[in-house]
């Protein structure tokens, strides 16, 4: 990372002979680490509750995936905001404004879940989410900053991983909150003690999530001198441009605009296999599984993105990047093809693995767009961050496939998006790099 990371913290440095100064930052670190892996948790357990609400409020795929639709739309709407607000109120303050609108949605999700109404529900997804898309603009440059600057990368990719053990844990305890007895019959509804339960579950995570948030608010709170004072000072960068400016700036790029396409059907994909998974696995005519032990091997899925960046991070330093997202996406759309093609038992344990290669493919194809970009540092990243919205859009596509067709044939439409990254990566290797070192990109796709 340069020593100026795009949101105008340099990271701070360390003094060697200051053994109290180093404990204080790695204190500082560790509090803000924990933030990644409730992001991650939370973000997860979107897949288990697309499944649930489908039987609780009898709903068809389409509707059940405006869950995952009302949740990701908020990185549309929030990004470049949240990127204004932490330019005026910096980091600590930014982080706790993030907390307090996570807690806000957790306690509207709790009065869905009383009152059982499935808007009530999206609109809670929302809120809840729009808070984390503020934490992740807020967090990832703080732990970048938090201590020597050459260990910037070391320090981001360890917060990713304990953000990505969030995402394996989340769809496995998410799944036996809400879909315990959950069996979704087409034409039938939920025995109404089951739905009850359901509902009961879904009261309870989300309660158990406000507490825990609030507990983490008040440490962040508590801590927020430690943290202050292990931060560098802000850097003196005049003006900030305004949002339109930056969108237009990133607009005017070519390479801006074909990256941010990139991450809008890569996000699509990883989100609309994600929240169909327990729901494919489900079904008779693939492992038949009931649907609780199906929302259970959802975590698999997860596990196999924590594994992969492991190992991508390794094949990264033989490998071009290039080409190992060209091939990674070529992958994962032969696994899509194949399930789309051969459906059954295997179908089902091969989709599993497509999580594996999907690990890299978020920071690759954000660092190679940050290279090859046009626009500023700043504009490119905040349009590759608005362009997550693609989780909003992609699974309602496959939805209204998945309904009219089966769930083997819907994963023809993940299927396109990879066959598209793979372009993105070959042309990618053609392309002029006009800047290196890029920042790492955010965690949690």
């Amino acid at each position: 990372m340069d020593a100026k990371d795009a949101s105008g913290i340099a990271p701070a440095a360390e003094s060697a002979g200051s053994p109290g100064a180093s404990a204080t930052t790695q204190f500082a670190f560790a509090s803000v680490t924990t933030l990644f892996f409730a992001w991650g948790f939370i973000t997860s357990l979107i897949d288990p509750l697309v499944a649930a609400v489908k039987g609780i409020f009898s709903l068809s795929d389409f509707e059940a995936q405006l869950s995952a639709s009302a949740f990701f739309i908020a990185y549309g709407v929030m990004s470049l905001p949240a990127a204004a607000l932490l330019a005026r109120r910096r980091s600590v303050p930014t982080v706790l404004i993030a907390l307090v609108t996570m807690i806000a949605g957790c306690m509207l999700m709790l009065v869905a879940a009383n009152l059982a109404v499935y808007a009530l529900v999206l609109l809670g997804l929302f809120i809840l989410a729009s808070g984390i898309t503020i934490l992740q603009v807020a967090a990832n440059p703080l732990a970048a900053a938090l201590g020597k600057p050459e260990r910037s990368h070391l320090r981001l990719t360890l917060s990713q991983a304990f953000n990505s053990l969030g995402t394996f844990i989340g769809p496995y305890l998410g799944a036996l909150l809400f879909l315990k007895g959950v069996e979704i019959k087409e034409g039938e509804q939920l025995d109404a003690g089951v739905r009850e339960a359901a509902l009961i579950g879904i009261d309870a995570a989300f309660l158990w999530i406000a507490v825990l948030i609030s507990a983490l608010a008040l440490f962040i709170w508590w801590a927020r001198g430690l943290i202050t004072r292990a931060m560098p000072e802000p850097a003196q960068t005049g003006a900030q441009p305004s949002i339109v400016a930056l969108l237009a700036e990133a607009a005017s790029s070519r390479w801006a605009q074909l990256g941010g396409a990139a991450i809008f059907i890569y996000v699509g994909a990883e989100v609309a296999i994600g929240t169909q998974m327990a729901l494919f696995l489900n079904s008779e005519d693939v492992l038949g599984v009931p649907l609780e032990q199906a929302g259970k091997m959802v975590s698999l899925y997860w596990g196999g993105a924590m594994v992969g960046r492991l190992a991508g991070s390794a094949l990264l330093t033989r490998v071009p990047a290039t080409a190992l997202l060209a091939i990674f996406a070529g992958a994962a759309c032969a696994i899509c093809l194949f399930v789309a093609g051969v459906g059954g038992a295997t179908a089902g344990y091969a989709a599993l693995g497509i999580g594996l290669f999907n690990s890299i493919m978020f920071p690759v194809i954000f660092t190679l767009t940050l290279e090859r970009s046009s626009a500023s540092e700043a504009a490119t990243s905040g349009f590759l961050c608005f362009a997550i919205v693609g989780g909003a859009a992609v699974p309602l596509l496959v939805g209204l496939v998945s309904g009219a067709t089966s769930y083997a044939t819907a994963f023809l439409v993940p299927a396109a998006c990879y066959a598209l990254l793979v372009g993105f990566g070959l042309a990618a290797r053609r392309a002029a790099v006009l800047r290196s070192g890029a920042a790492p990109a955010a965690a949690g796709h």
